[in-house]
């Protein structure tokens, strides 16, 4: 498998390409077509300011990049018939539509987040949330670096789906995103979340199902931002030869 990264120069499209040379994915199958950059990059790997280019010589390829460079990576996957794996985050309802749409001519990975820890947590969230039932509160926490543009993350909003999933229920019907001032007394079944902006938190999240009398708490804290790396690499070896369709990182990591 020939894998691209577009934005191979970004915080994370930089671990990717740092990864994938390490010499561990070779016996996996795995080598690096090249990397694309805005601005013209001196590299001793294959780069370009074409993404175009990356996509016709890539069987599949890697985005950390932004919602509005994601959706037209998703067109270049369906031009050139690349395999594509998305961890960008803040993507829209309407990004997450256009996905789906490519995902019909070749296989797609979305996931807000790509680390095995935390789609582990996502599984035991739906769990947790389908067996405990409204009695038991749900509140999100998260915590990320001050350069994090989108609020909550991709990730708590996972976790918020996985929760409301569990409750037999839409997140857009349940989150609580809005409290300040007086909100009055907490509404039954809603999934409240908060949000914490600073210095160099790599990611930390929080899920508390709150009872009476007692309290559940499951969590996930990232210490290197590697393992995101590692896990959209962990995808390109598993969506060799899969079919069109629309997976996420439980389908990869068979959760």
């Amino acid at each position: 498998m020939k894998v691209g990264i577009v934005g191979c120069n970004g915080r994370v499209g930089s671990l990717v390409i740092k990864e994938l040379r390490s010499g561990e994915w070779a016996e996996q199958g795995l080598v690096l077509a090249g990397g694309s950059s805005r601005k013209a990059l001196n590299e001793d790997f294959f780069t370009t300011q074409s993404e175009d280019e990356l996509f016709e010589r890539s069987d599949v390829v890697i985005d950390f990049t932004l919602p509005e460079a994601a959706i037209t990576h998703a067109k270049l996957a369906k031009l050139h018939k690349t395999a594509l794996i998305i961890g960008t985050t803040g993507l829209s309802e309407q990004d997450e539509k256009e996905l789906k749409n490519t995902a019909e001519h070749v296989p797609v990975v979305y996931a807000a987040n790509m680390s095995v820890g935390v789609n582990m947590l996502i599984a035991l969230v739906e769990q947790a949330a389908e067996r405990l039932k409204e009695d038991w509160d749900i509140e999100i926490f998260e915590a990320h670096h001050k350069h994090k543009v989108d609020a909550p993350s991709g990730t708590a909003l996972a976790l918020g789906k996985a929760a409301a999933n569990g409750r037999g229920n839409n997140l857009d019907n349940l989150a609580d995103f809005d409290r300040h001032g007086n909100i009055g007394e907490r509404e039954k079944g809603k999934i409240g979340f908060a949000a914490a902006r600073g210095g160099d938190v790599v990611g930390e999240h929080k899920v508390m199902f709150l009872g009476e009398g007692e309290s559940l708490e499951l969590s996930h804290r990232a210490t290197n931002r590697s393992l995101f790396a590692k896990g959209a690499l962990r995808a390109a070896v598993w969506i060799e030869g899969k079919e069109p369709d629309f997976y996420s990182m439980r389908d990869v990591l068979d959760l």
